[in-house]
């Protein structure tokens, strides 16, 4: 049988540099292991340097990001989509406003650029 989540059923996670909104994870809709959800993020807003220790996707659908993937910088409009390797440091920024949908897996450990330990599974992709 299909899960359905509802609007009402979604999660807002607000970080210092972005919402996230969780639209389906391995706790949300009960999925084997894929998480989306997506993100708005503030102009002039900036990510920290962070690695996951899975691949990721990134579309955007409004605004535009810079994204620095190990030492290469690419721009993103709308309706640009990168893929994020695993392993690989990156940082996001917000060159405008900017709404973006992201899939991933719903284990996806993230380890902050600096920090020797992980900071484990962020809650909205969980």
């Amino acid at each position: 049988m299909a899960a359905t989540v509802r609007a009402s059923d979604r999660r807002r996670t607000e970080t210092p540099n972005a919402t996230m909104t969780t639209l389906a994870s391995p706790t949300l809709g009960a999925t084997a292991r894929l998480s989306l959800w997506a993100v708005e993020m503030p102009a002039g807003s900036r990510g920290p340097r962070h690695s996951f220790d899975s691949e990721q996707l990134w579309t955007v659908l409004e605004g535009e990001v810079s994204i620095i993937v190990g030492n290469d910088e690419t721009t993103l409009g709308a309706d640009d989509t990168v893929v994020l390797p695993a392993h690989i440091e990156r940082q996001i920024e917000a060159a405008q406003t900017a709404r973006l949908l992201v899939c991933g897996y719903g284990d996806a450990v993230v380890h902050a650029s600096g920090e020797e330990t992980p900071r484990g599974v962020p809650p909205w992709i969980a």
